[in-house]
């Protein structure tokens, strides 16, 4: 099977939304897909969304069969034009462990890079992400704020895609700009 990466384009935006809710379904429960789907209409019609950085990975019959968001991200209305946050990430799950995710992730830290972009917060269990170069944000002052509920602090990353760039930056880490992740 050929895959291939691409950003979005006007046909996938309905079945990307479909994946995502369905895959975040499945992992978790309905109430988390409708929440995730929720959240990339959201972000796709508000400043933080780039285009270029909505990714998908279509098989050889034009299916979405996986699906990744980068967009802009501030801490306490800093690093806007510096850092990302790469939220979601889904791959139809009976395609999971076949290294769709990878191949998306890599394609877009080399994307958001010659874009001029910094670093990459991420939200996720650590064994999914330490090995594209996450690291724990709180290492670099980088915390979750009372807001943010994580099974444990190393459930917030970064990855550095330029060296240093994380010299600079700190702070709180807030989603209430986001209203599908605030429940209004």
């Amino acid at each position: 099977m050929n895959r291939t990466v691409k950003s979005m384009e006007n046909k996938y935006r309905i079945p990307s939304l479909d994946l995502v809710e369905d895959v975040f379904t499945e992992y978790d429960s309905p109430g988390e897909g409708k929440v995730v789907r929720q959240l990339v209409e959201e972000i796709r019609s508000k400043k933080y969304y780039i285009p270029e950085l909505d990714l998908i990975m279509v098989n050889d019959d034009d299916e979405v069969i996986g699906y990744a968001m980068f967009s802009r991200f501030h801490i306490q209305g800093k690093y806007e034009d510096e850092l990302l946050i790469l939220t979601p990430v889904a791959v139809k799950t009976e395609l999971q462990r076949q290294h769709i995710s990878k191949e998306l992730l890599e394609y877009g830290f080399e994307k958001a890079r010659k874009m001029g972009y910094s670093a990459i917060l991420v939200e996720g269990d650590p064994k999914n992400y330490n090995p594209r170069g996450f690291v724990t944000s709180a290492d670099f002052g980088i915390v979750a704020g009372p807001d943010v509920h994580l099974p444990r602090v190393e459930y917030l990353m970064i990855k550095e895609l330029e060296a240093g760039a994380l010299d600079h930056m700190e702070g709180v880490v807030d989603y209430s700009f986001y209203d599908a992740l605030c429940g209004s």
